[in-house]
């Protein structure tokens, strides 16, 4: 009799924990797209999750943000004071002797630019990763108990372990990454969250599958005090982005770690885009063409049993309840979120993006050369900015921030770095082949420029912005309070997303 009543208890006992375990995870309705450089802002991250919703910061160069800001005089002294809560403060430090500016540089000064991610990353830029990236996480969670995410790219490696150990500091909920086929990133959070040394297999041009060539993270090494000073850290959830079930599966199989659901992509997301499946094959005006194979069984998500958001061309009302009727837990919404007066676009450049769709303008392709990584990207056409040849042609090609570089292997073994986007004679010194170059642009610099933080050269050339958003850009109009307004909130794109 006592046995059966021991065996009850223990059961009810794992009945409870089951039910207080899964009652705990609530999920969002909308996730906000983690556009990068610095649009998805931490001021735009705080804005969503204070309103219930999952605010969500870009990593992608936020070393060379935070430098920009800092340089520029730290506006509102929100750097110094998300840095004061560093765990280090001889790091945080260091960062204000090397890099504030009382009152800011004076215009046409440029910025500094930390040391290019290698292989062999020096200590100074990995804590100025680290606390980049605590920063704008910090500063996302400020003021609210609400779970804040950070995006990052699995195309731009090697910052992303010292990027998400800074946003664990900081007490990160989500990380959702795409661009790429993010296996080894679950494992890596589990260890991060110890403290423990972490390491991450690199996509090297010219090296053998058995060949694997790893970067290496060790918090404790680097950054002992900090390791001893804050204990576990909380590990987030991995949201991967993929675009077919078959990377889905892949990734559920492969993975180091656990998944914890899947932001699923279409194609006209704004961004990146996942190349066409099979042949690429351009329309009349040289875009990319997707055709049934791209298309995404839902149901098969439905029968894996994690919790999945749809995004590209979902940022309305009906179709939030579209996707929760096809078993969606909800939508990410990137393109609607972007033109809210708490992003991080340029004021001058929002503004003329919103006259644009008041007066029917716009115009978004689909280009699928300009970005180094070889994926199709989406490029708002503007005048004035990278989207025109003519902007192109006076700009000299050069690479200094890099991350978008491709490490290769040469004949004698030696691993060295190219980008499509560098000197074309430099390129193809380095074993590239000319056709790669062929309308490449260097997106490091024109996406920190639409950001605010366009780099000035010593000749006095300012680097030209590149503005990217979904084929849904005219259906931002929905947001407009008044037929008269000519900006909107993320109040107001929450309002009308959940009516």
């Amino acid at each position: 009799m006592l046995h059966h009543l021991a065996c009850f208890l223990c059961m009810i006992e794992r009945h409870l924990f089951y039910i207080m375990r899964t009652a705990i995870v609530t999920y969002p309705r909308i996730i906000q797209g983690g556009m990068g450089v610095a649009i998805s802002t931490w001021q735009l991250a705080n804005a969503v999750s204070r309103h219930g919703q999952l605010g969500v910061v870009s990593g992608t160069g936020i070393g060379i943000v935070l430098i920009a800001r800092l340089m520029d005089g730290d506006p509102g002294g929100h750097m110094r004071r998300a840095l004061s809560h560093f765990p280090s403060p001889e790091i945080a430090e260091h960062i204000l002797k090397t890099y504030y500016v009382e009152g800011g540089i004076p215009q046409g000064t440029p910025y500094k630019r930390p040391t290019l991610w290698t292989v062999n990353p020096s200590a100074e830029l990995e804590a100025l990763t680290v606390a980049a990236n605590f920063v704008e996480v910090w500063l996302a969670r400020e003021g609210h108990q609400n779970p804040v995410g950070i995006n990052l790219l699995e195309k731009v490696q090697m910052p992303n372990m010292a990027s998400l150990y800074g946003a664990m500091l900081a007490g990160v909920d989500y990380v959702i990454m795409g661009a790429g086929i993010p296996t080894q990133i679950p494992g890596i959070l589990d260890d991060l969250s110890n403290h423990l040394p972490v390491c991450y297999r690199l996509d090297v041009v010219g090296t053998a599958a058995e060949d694997d060539v790893v970067i290496h993270f060790d918090p404790q090494t680097r950054f002992p005090e900090i390791a001893e000073q804050v204990g576990q850290l909380k590990r987030p959830r991995f949201l991967p982005v993929v675009s077919s079930v078959v990377l889905a599966k892949a990734l559920l199989k492969r993975a180091s770690g656990e998944i914890n659901g899947f932001v699923i992509e279409m194609p006209v997301a704004g961004g990146h885009n996942a190349p066409p499946r099979g042949q690429m094959i351009l329309n009349e005006n040289g875009e990319p063409i997707y055709s049934e194979k791209d298309d995404v069984d839902l149901s098969k998500f439905v029968e894996m049993g994690l919790p999945f958001w749809l995004a590209g061309g979902y940022g309305s009302a009906a179709r939030l309840q579209e996707a929760l009727a096809v078993g969606a837990q909800g939508i990410q919404v990137g393109t609607a979120f972007a033109y809210c007066e708490e992003s991080g676009f340029a004021p001058e450049l929002r503004s003329e993006v919103l006259r644009k769709v008041r007066t029917g303008e716009l115009t978004v392709r689909t280009d699928p050369r300009v970005s180094p990584t070889g994926f199709p990207f989406k490029v708002v056409q503007i005048e004035g900015t990278a989207s025109q040849d003519k902007v192109i042609e006076e700009r000299e090609r050069l690479c200094d921030v890099g991350y978008l570089r491709q490490i290769y292997r040469t004949s004698d073994g030696d691993l060295l770095y190219r980008c499509p986007a560098e000197p074309v004679d430099a390129y193809l010194k380095k074993d590239g082949d000319l056709d790669s170059t062929i309308g490449r642009k260097c997106l490091c610099n024109h996406l920190g420029a639409a950001a605010g933080y366009p780099q000035t050269r010593r000749s006095g050339y300012v680097e030209p912005a590149i503005v990217t958003s979904g084929d849904c850009l005219p259906d931002i109009e929905q947001f407009f309070q008044t037929s008269t307004a000519m900006s909107y909130t993320v109040h107001d794109v929450l309002k009308t997303l959940l009516s």
